[in-house]
């Protein structure tokens, strides 16, 4: 089995990872909202000192899963990029310091390709022992090529996966991204990080509670901008804007108001960004293939769509693409809710598929990076 670490932000997590099928037997993860909430976002040493006395406790715990004996587990895994540096630093010494001590081979994974296989997790954490469960997870091959949205604290992506080695970088955010404009608006609102299901929950109670009211108007980026880019800057200052015109404090109903505008906006911003990529796509497909444009909405070519990443557990988000993906005769694959936010069972999935290829990293020589290195993700010229 592998062992895996993720500490590439503010969750401590380990996992343990079956090298034939990929399934996962271990998993634990401590997050550290409470730690940051009273600031509004991650305060990067405040993660890197929680790191640092978090990951040893729970190694404990994981080495008593394994009644003390190490010896199944023949390589770590351990995020390496994209993230923050002094957070990262803390699990490749844990990872390097295991590879050492059970002389095992070191994986360097990144985090993004991460969240892309935690579609491919097949759980079995909680399954009676011997843990073997005849439902089997999605296969990767079946989906190629894999159109993917990637949404979280710090990424804002979509990417068109045709093997485990090539992954295009098709578009991103110019700016911030959707988890992270989340997390400010919240803080413009004193409400707390993180700021995603804080959000989500006052704009279902502004539909719930106050069905007679429109919620608060937010203009949708780029609206006009036919290229397949992100940005939420603006979007961000809107709110801000809008707050400086409301009487204070704030009440309930226009708390609720401005959660419910800023998140149908972000989401409907989302949502126009990925159809622009799907007639692209549409697009491609009847040049290559000769025929001519009909009344149909159909990417014969990306028949697989995917939605990964913490800010993916978004319902309204879930529900817009879902309706789009159907509209274009696409299928949408979602990733199991426990596994959207940062958690090292995705980065045991990709280890496996790392050490299946005898893709190890030598150890003095395994180093982090705060972004994605070249090679990580390949340039896509078809948008342009």
């Amino acid at each position: 089995m592998i062992l895996s670490i993720e500490s590439s932000c503010d969750d401590s997590s380990l996992a343990l990872t079956r090298i034939d099928d990929g399934a996962l037997l271990y998993h634990i993860k401590i997050s550290q909202d409470e730690a940051h909430s009273t600031y509004g976002g991650i305060v990067p040493e405040i993660a890197s000192r929680l790191h640092a006395q978090r990951l040893p406790e729970i190694l404990e715990k994981l080495k008593i899963f394994l009644h003390n004996d190490l010896s199944p587990i023949k390589a770590i895994a351990v995020t390496t990029r994209p993230g923050l540096s002094v957070t990262l630093i803390e699990g490749l010494m844990m990872a390097k310091t295991l590879c050492l001590g059970l002389n095992v081979p070191l994986i360097c994974v990144n985090h993004l390709k991460g969240h892309i296989y935690s579609l491919f997790i097949k759980d079995e954490t909680n399954a009676p022992l011997p843990r073997t469960i005849e439902s089997t997870p999605l296969n990767p091959q079946s989906l190629l090529p894999l159109g993917i949205l990637l949404v979280s604290g710090g990424h804002t992506q979509i990417l068109k996966m045709y093997d485990f080695n090539h992954i295009a970088l098709i578009a991103q955010t110019l700016d911030d991204s959707f988890g992270e404009s989340f997390d400010k608006v919240a803080k413009y609102l004193g409400l707390g990080y993180p700021g995603g299901p804080i959000i989500e929950s006052y704009a279902r109670t502004f539909k719930g509670q106050y069905p007679h009211l429109r919620a608060q108007h937010f203009p949708i980026p780029l609206a006009r901008n036919k290229k397949v880019q992100f940005s939420f800057s603006g979007l961000k200052n809107a709110v801000r804007l809008a707050l400086q015109d409301l009487p204070k404090p704030l009440s309930e109903a226009n708390m609720a108001s401005i959660c419910a505008g800023f998140q149908e906006a972000a989401c409907h911003h989302i949502t126009q960004k990925c159809e622009l990529f799907f007639k692209e796509q549409k697009k491609q497909d009847l040049k290559h293939s000769g025929l001519a444009e009909d009344s149909k909405e159909r990417c014969a070519h990306l028949k697989h769509f995917a939605i990964v990443g913490g800010a993916s557990a978004n319902s309204t988000l879930r529900e817009k693409l879902a309706q789009l993906c159907a509209q274009y005769d696409i299928t949408l694959h979602l990733a199991p809710l426990a596994f959207c936010a940062d958690n090292a069972a995705m980065i045991g999935r990709v280890g496996v598929e790392h050490y299946k290829m005898g893709d190890f990293t030598p150890l003095f020589s395994a180093q982090i990076a705060p972004k994605s290195i070249e090679g990580d993700f390949m340039a896509d010229s078809i948008l342009g």
